[in-house]
């Protein structure tokens, strides 16, 4: 197809908005918190309201949007059901821009959201398949050690490849059913976040900010309760944490 001048701007222009109408992508299921687009979302707690911009980035162009999870009221009850070991489904909206993939990761908390422990990650092309088509649906195997609990933050995060330096978060509550006292992995990364480092449009290059995810620290994270019964919700980083940018850094992580 060949565009005049004044066709292509019209074309461009026409996208452009096109993208602002769909917005991006956000995780559906399991339900994030008080998302109004989620499949099989709990109730929501007294004096919520449903969310239905939760597509948005929690930080964008340096600033601040929302906290980490966007929202740190719980749902009263989980939106999904897990068990260590076995493979577990995740939906996005089909409705979304991708800008041009990057790096996703799939995180577990044990104490309220403070700490977050990787259970998978897809780095670089996150939202494409090898066939180079929108993937908006994740299969992946649960870690078989992880440690169960009626209270487990299950996040996704994701920097994106193009557009505006972003970070993007959602947080579901569900419940894991496991019988490990603990679990180690690498610690979420964030990045595109302020008091956090921020990483240039990749423009081709998908290799940018990989060092992040690739010299992550690890992380243990316990049950919330211990054989004794002991109170065990506090994490502990395996590696020393490299500070954030600030010397006065967000409540969490």
């Amino acid at each position: 197809m060949i565009f005049s001048k004044n066709n292509l701007v019209l074309f461009l222009t026409a996208a452009t908005v096109a993208t602002g109408v769909n917005g991006h992508m956000e995780m559906i299921k399991p339900c994030p918190r008080f998302n109004a687009n989620g499949i099989d979302c709990p109730e929501l707690p007294p004096g919520e309201v449903r969310d239905y911009n939760e597509n948005a980035p929690i930080s964008s162009a340096g600033k601040k949007l929302q906290p980490f999870c966007k929202y740190p009221t719980p749902w009263p009850t989980p939106a999904a059901l897990w068990t260590a070991g076995e493979q577990v489904n995740i939906q996005f909206n089909t409705w979304g821009s991708p800008h041009s993939g990057g790096h996703c990761e799939w995180s577990v908390s044990y104490d309220g959201g403070n700490s977050f422990v990787v259970v998978h990650r897809v780095l670089q092309h996150c939202f494409y398949d090898s066939d180079n088509k929108l993937q908006t649906m994740f299969n992946f195997t649960l870690p078989a050690d992880l440690p169960g609990s009626d209270t487990a933050v299950f996040a996704w995060t994701w920097v994106n490849a193009m557009g505006n330096r972003e970070f993007y978060m959602n947080c579901a509550d569900v419940k894991i059913q496991g019988s490990s006292p603990s679990f180690t992995g690498p610690k979420m990364t964030i990045l595109n976040y302020p008091d956090y480092p921020t990483v240039p449009e990749f423009e081709g290059n998908y290799t940018i900010g990989l060092e992040y995810y690739e010299n992550a620290p690890s992380i243990t994270v316990y049950a919330p309760y211990s054989t004794q019964g002991q109170s065990q919700s506090q994490s502990q980083s395996q590696n020393d944490d490299p500070p954030p940018m600030s010397s006065s850094p967000p409540a969490l992580f």
